[in-house]
């Protein structure tokens, strides 16, 4: 039997003034395509709080890390915070082989970016993969 569903997805949420965006499946050159006006729109307010959840990312290539750097970037230039939640071990390798381990705060899991989060604010409740 032919899969055709999307071999990736974002679903966000905020909470508390963080914006979680969990991203799912394989993050390569066609869901970086694909998904990077969804993630920039998120980062358009002034002092973004953004968190990627990339637990569920079972596969990154250079697209995907060009799309979190260009993230970051957009992030940086408008005073926000960009964190990274990433469990798997080979992204974390692949972060320190390209050398990029210093640019991104990665933390483990969600639990210290939302800290104090006081649960889903009106209108920014979390939405289905995209």
């Amino acid at each position: 039997m032919f899969d055709d569903r999307p071999a990736f997805g974002v679903r966000v949420q905020v909470l508390g003034g963080v914006t979680v965006a969990e991203i799912a499946g394989e993050l390569d050159i066609f869901a970086a395509g694909r998904i990077v006006a969804r993630l920039d729109s998120l980062v358009q307010v002034r002092c973004p709080d953004l968190v990627l959840d990339l637990r569920p990312v079972t596969f990154l290539d250079c697209a995907g890390l060009s799309l979190l750097c260009r993230l970051r970037n957009r992030v940086l230039e408008r005073d926000g915070q960009l964190r990274l939640v990433i469990a798997d071990p080979r992204f974390l390798r692949l972060l320190r082989t390209v050398r990029l381990d210093d640019a991104f705060e990665v933390l483990e899991d969600l639990t210290p970016a939302i800290a104090g989060a006081a649960g889903p604010v009106a209108g920014g409740g979390g939405d289905a993969f995209t």
